[in-house]
């Protein structure tokens, strides 16, 4: 490797890429274009950054297995980082056995950090994690730690261990100072903020406020009964009844912890949970119905009590009630709250990571268009969404139901 190159591969590494591109933007050899293209991805450029990378890896061809390897691992990061959740996994995983063969360790650990990452964003919280695991930093350059950290900070907040999610990111901090690459310490500085923002709303007594995410673990960890809005189901002394599957159920819930200690018409219930805009005889005899299946359900925790009007809920062993609600209720709130991490993604990937239709979010992202709160670049299949972060909120709540282990 000539001095010109690896004069580029250290401004590289230290998140210098214009250092970089002005000693090799006009070189054309595999080398040279694998650089730039790190370069451009730095810049943001990954359209551009992906040809380049691609390029570099058929001209490297299959007698240069290492190189080209470390082209399909860059390749890989570019296609994360774009948001394009497609990627070939067998490629990269076959590209880490290569490095490993061949000894470059970091690399073939960076290989594992995308699979992981990529795991955690499509909400496969489990297996980021069981990954994790397996893997050892200590031996790995600072920024390769500082992603450990990173992760494993992200699966805590998932999992609401903030204790666990403050370590990791204090470990990430130093990482990340002793690698001194500016982009690297930004995107610590953020996962930090997810600490100290709001994350949820608590209704009960007739009053809202807002909580943050240790306030969150600490009313779960209480012997409070919960009707959670964020994971839909109800919770009481480390318990989880899931009614993700039964909404109908989880509406009625909700309300008469909302009303608690005080009892709901039953006019309100029926408009409500029925979504109808006139209540009849039909409806009350289903609403029985509906509180009878609840009352099984919640049965060894709560009871479910006609009153004269309505019905009232009486929990059995907490002193009690809440409801912990998302910071911003909207149809489109788990959309928004992928699109909020200030990436673009496209139509394709946000359908892998919410588990729908492509077509059903394309739907949803024409009416958050219409509405002036997401925005898009590029046509076809090189479309873009992106939308501002939203201000003064965490987003860790806001994510789908099936991205959460309890």
């Amino acid at each position: 490797m000539d001095s010109l190159i690896t004069a580029a591969a250290r401004a590289l590494a230290a998140g210098d890429p214009l250092g970089a591109l002005n000693r090799i933007a006009l070189r054309e050899d595999a080398s040279a274009l694998a650089l730039r293209g790190i370069a451009m991805a730095q810049l943001g450029d990954f359209v551009r950054a992906r040809a380049l990378v691609k390029s570099a890896a058929r001209a490297f061809g299959a007698k240069e297995a290492l190189a080209r390897s470390r082209c399909i691992v860059a390749e890989a990061e570019i296609a994360l980082a774009s948001r394009d959740l497609a990627w070939p996994a067998k490629a990269l995983d076959h590209a880490r056995a290569i490095l490993e063969a061949h000894g470059d360790h970091a690399n073939a650990a960076h290989a594992r950090y995308l699979e992981v990452r990529r795991a955690l964003l499509i909400g496969r919280t489990d297996d980021a994690e069981r990954m994790l695991v397996e893997l050892n930093p200590g031996a790995l350059p600072a920024a390769s730690r500082a992603a450990h950290e990173l992760i494993a900070a992200g699966i805590a907040l998932r999992r609401l261990h903030t204790k666990a999610a403050h370590a990791a990111l204090e470990r990430a901090t130093q990482a990340a100072r002793q690698a001194g690459i500016p982009a690297l310490a930004a995107e610590v500085d953020s996962a930090w903020r997810m600490l100290s923002t709001p994350a949820a709303r608590l209704i009960a007594h007739g009053q809202e406020r807002l909580l943050r995410l240790y306030e969150v673990e600490a009313l779960l960890a209480s012997d409070a009964f919960v009707v959670d809005a964020c994971r839909l189901c109800v919770r009481e002394n480390g318990m989880s009844i899931s009614l993700a599957t039964r909404p109908v159920l989880f509406t009625l819930a909700r309300m008469l912890a909302q009303a608690w200690p005080r009892d709901v018409p039953r006019d309100a219930l029926i408009l409500r949970a029925f979504r109808i805009r006139e209540a009849d005889e039909t409806h009350r005899a289903r609403l029985r119905v509906e509180m009878g299946r609840l009352r099984a359900m919640l049965r060894a925790h709560a009871s479910i009590d006609a009153t004269p009007r309505g019905f009232v809920l009486k929990p059995r062993h907490a002193r009690d009630v809440a409801v912990l609600a998302l910071p911003v209720e909207d149809e489109f709130a788990p959309l928004l709250a992928f699109l909020a991490d200030g990436e673009s993604w496209s139509s394709s990937a946000l359908a892998i990571a919410l588990g729908a239709s492509q077509r059903t979010v394309q739907r949803s992202l024409d009416a958050l268009a219409a509405s002036g709160k997401v925005q898009s670049f590029g046509r076809g299949r090189a479309r873009r969404w992106t939308t501002p972060p939203m201000p003064g909120f965490t987003t860790t709540l806001l994510l789908p139901i099936g991205l959460a282990s309890d």
